[in-house]
């Protein structure tokens, strides 16, 4: 089970650390013109994006960091459950856009962010 746990930890972490990242340095106009993906940030100003994409840093680093070094991993679960958070509103941010085909990625992220949170408590 920890190991699952580390493996699910580590994808989520890389994968929120690259879309936040991207997030934090770039355009919104550009995220927008990206594609069909990307088109959810009309509805949000520049700093809104930018401060996603600091959340999803933040979480990506929360995720790993303190269980690796030891130091506070009750900070584990909360990054985790503030990732449950961040792609619950990500998934009403698309239903409402109409986008329920991204839906689906959304609760995938909900569910793999759970997961973690549930075997860190």
């Amino acid at each position: 089970m920890n190991v699952a746990l580390w493996i699910v930890a580590g994808l989520l972490a890389a994968a929120y650390l690259a879309g936040g990242g991207y997030k934090v340095i770039t355009p919104k106009e550009r995220i927008a013109a990206a594609g069909a993906a990307g088109r959810w940030v009309e509805d949000f100003g520049a700093g809104g994006v930018k401060a996603i994409g600091v959340l999803e840093v933040l979480a990506a680093v929360g995720l790993v960091l303190p269980a690796a070094l030891g130091i506070a991993p009750v900070l584990v679960p909360l990054a985790a459950l503030g990732l449950v958070l961040l792609m619950t509103g990500a998934a009403l941010t698309r239903v409402r856009r109409h986008e329920y085909r991204l839906v689906a990625v959304d609760l995938v992220y909900v569910a793999l962010a759970a997961f973690v949170a549930w075997g860190r408590l």
